[in-house]
């Protein structure tokens, strides 16, 4: 399939935030289906400009901005920032029909490096898709603007995600797309699919999700504590860590996306001791059930004069009682609403989903 012409005449449209719709997102955590209540819950407070803390695929911040607020998305994550600053800071660019041309087709000027292929071959792709790997990743770099280089990105993501079981590159397990076997998960089809088709289609959805609210919105790359601005609400929602202690890491679960946006320094990232390669490991308070509270009476105090809106599941560490105690340091007005029976993206369980306001 190829990408339809994507023109700024044929999306101004899109622009004007009416026909913007939001990328499908196969991201672990993600929150796309409940922006509608998150929104309902807030939609009655004063708020000009938000903070999406913990960004993530960003679709809280986007749902924020569709609704006419300033935006400031935030990630620690490079790949994350990619993705928050092409859709949520990029309120014009997309990519035209000779931009995905040029991402797709080799450069005869241009030298191709093989670091996918030699590091990763058997473990998460086959040989022909870590080589298609190793030039896509190769000519979105080479793409001047930056924003046309973020939505390169985030197709690139997509693509890869999809392809991979469980959406996932926590363990070495191509053998499972590989196998003739049957099946009780998964998608052979989707798996299968050549990674040049599943990227023209998300080029298509990164293009449509493009508008402008009118608003200055942009994208962090920076941890939660050395961001200096202040915001009118502040949205939270922090990696999750199980009553067992277990934190949700997500540079494990994503380590091959912030390679490929590392792609020169990739080698020296690597834990080569781990049989998936992935990337040596950086201790967080917010996947450490021994320093999280002490976390969040941190961010809490920092954003004191925001609005505080905490997104979280009520199995967690902390318990909501305890979010509820620290908050109350710093909030005098604590409002809970809960969702039931809500069942995340890439889990089994339903969980309560709540709201924890600060006002």
């Amino acid at each position: 399939m190829r990408a339809r012409k994507t023109t700024i005449d044929n999306l101004q449209m899109s622009f004007m935030g009416d026909d913007a719709i939001f990328p499908s997102t196969r991201y672990q955590g993600s929150k796309l289906k409940i922006t509608d209540w998150i929104w309902n819950a807030v939609c009655n407070l004063e708020f000009e400009t938000a903070l999406d803390a913990f960004g993530g695929a960003g679709s809280v911040g986007y749902m924020l901005k569709q609704h006419n607020k300033q935006i400031t998305y935030n990630d620690i994550l490079k790949f994350n920032w990619y993705i928050g600053s092409a859709l949520i800071q990029n309120d014009e660019i997309v990519l035209s029909d000779e931009d995905i041309d040029f991402i797709l087709n080799e450069n005869t000027k241009v030298k191709y490096p093989t670091f996918v292929s030699n590091t990763f071959n058997d473990i998460y792709f086959t040989d022909e898709e870590n080589q298609w790997i190793d030039r896509v990743v190769t000519n979105i770099s080479l793409l001047e603007d930056f924003y046309k280089k973020a939505l390169g990105y985030f197709a690139l993501f997509q693509a890869c995600i999809i392809k991979r079981p469980y959406n996932l590159f926590h363990r070495k397990n191509l053998y499972i797309r590989l196998s003739d076997v049957e099946r009780s998960f998964g998608n052979k089809t989707t798996w299968d699919k050549p990674f040049e088709d599943h990227f023209r289609q998300f080029v298509i959805e990164a293009n449509q999700a493009v508008f402008s609210n009118g608003k200055q919105n942009k994208a962090l790359n920076l941890d939660v504590f050395d961001i200096e601005e202040e915001y009118d609400l502040v949205y939270i929602d922090t990696p999750y860590i199980s009553r067992r202690g277990v934190g949700v890491d997500y540079l494990d679960f994503y380590h091959f996306l912030e390679g490929l946006v590392n792609y020169v320094q990739w080698d020296k990232m690597i834990d080569y001791k781990s049989r998936h390669k992935r990337l040596k490991r950086n201790e967080s308070a917010w996947t450490n059930k021994n320093k999280i509270i002490e976390a969040f009476g941190r961010l809490f105090e920092k954003f004191r004069k925001s609005i505080l809106v905490v997104s979280y599941r009520a199995d967690g560490i902390p318990a909501i009682e305890e979010l509820v105690n620290i908050m109350k340091k710093y909030k005098s007005d604590i409002r809970e609403i809960k969702r039931t029976s809500y069942k995340y993206v890439l889990s089994t369980n339903h969980s309560e989903e709540v709201l924890i306001l600060g006002i």
